[in-house]
């Protein structure tokens, strides 16, 4: 599996920004797609998560009530309407891909996924 990152950017707090990944290589069995982030100095933390057969929606208390993911099943992509932004959003972006369904519990766990897309930097302003 293949994923291409895109969207980010610098904006102001308060701004909106959309993310979206690009897949290519899932199958009919491949599991949830997810957003991770990274700060510098931090490690990687979870952002938000979808089960792509249920559209069920996982998302970091950080981000919850500001962050929206979404998934388009015909064009094998996953987006993340990030509005609100906050300077402490400021952070490389992942998405990443599961081959296999896994708990809806288990989701936001980043060593589950298989496969990682190179990044999309978002810096807030403030």
């Amino acid at each position: 599996v293949q994923l291409q990152a895109s969207g980010g950017g610098l904006v102001q707090a308060g701004g909106s920004l959309r993310l979206s990944c690009a897949a290519s290589g899932r199958t009919s069995s491949s599991g949830p797609m997810g957003w991770f982030r990274q700060a510098p100095g931090k490690e990687r933390e979870f952002v938000s998560v979808i089960d792509w057969w249920s559209g069920n929606t996982l998302y970091a208390d950080s981000v919850k009530g500001r962050f929206t993911m979404s998934r388009d099943k015909a064009k094998n992509t996953v987006n993340l309407e990030m509005n609100s932004l906050k300077p402490e959003d400021t952070a490389v972006y992942y998405c990443a891909s599961r081959n296999r369904r896994v708990n809806t519990s288990s989701m936001n766990r980043a060593e589950l996924y298989d496969s990682w897309g190179q990044g999309t930097l978002v810096t807030v302003s403030s």
